[in-house]
């Protein structure tokens, strides 16, 4: 787990709601503090879809929302002349994008052990912080999974040239 402050705020959160640049994360939850406090349950709702849209990879192929999906809306609740005072985003990577950061390293994790590459976003009203962590399906001992993980999003936020300190 590591914490990246953020040092251009502006920047950072026009890269966050209005482009595609976190597009290759699902949304666990959001919680949006202006005049009231939203929270978004990034989970899919089962009964909002039939059975066989529920079934179809293609109409539902993740169990969080898309974060390109729910995006407008954190946008729509932050827009305006105030700031918020806080959030917080619980993103997780795209089961195929994690799959992809873990063949693509040379690190011997047993399949299935890592469940989600998870990047928290909270701002208390002055700093932005990220926060990366790992969920895993079994116990792990070994370390491995979590400086990759650190280490990708550390290439990421440099990739896209969002200005953080550690």
């Amino acid at each position: 787990m590591t914490a990246y402050k953020i040092t251009e705020l502006k920047k950072f959160m026009g890269k966050l709601l209005a482009t595609d640049c976190f597009d290759t994360f699902l949304l666990k939850e959001a919680v949006i503090t202006t005049y009231n406090t939203f929270t978004i349950d990034g989970h899919l709702e089962k009964g909002f879809f039939s059975t066989e849209e529920w079934e179809d990879p293609s109409i539902r192929p993740y169990e969080l929302s898309c974060w390109s999906d729910i995006r407008p809306i954190c946008f729509s609740l932050i827009r305006g002349k105030k700031t918020p005072t806080g959030m917080k985003f619980v993103l997780h990577v795209k089961p195929d994008i994690r799959e992809k950061l873990i063949a693509g390293s040379e690190v011997n994790i047993p399949a299935g052990y890592v469940k989600d590459f998870v990047l928290t976003i909270r701002y208390d009203g002055l700093t932005m912080t990220c926060i990366t962590g790992v969920s895993f399906s079994g116990f792990l001992p070994d370390k491995t999974p979590e400086k990759l993980w650190d280490e990708a999003f550390g290439r990421f936020l440099v990739k896209r040239e969002i200005s953080f300190e550690m």
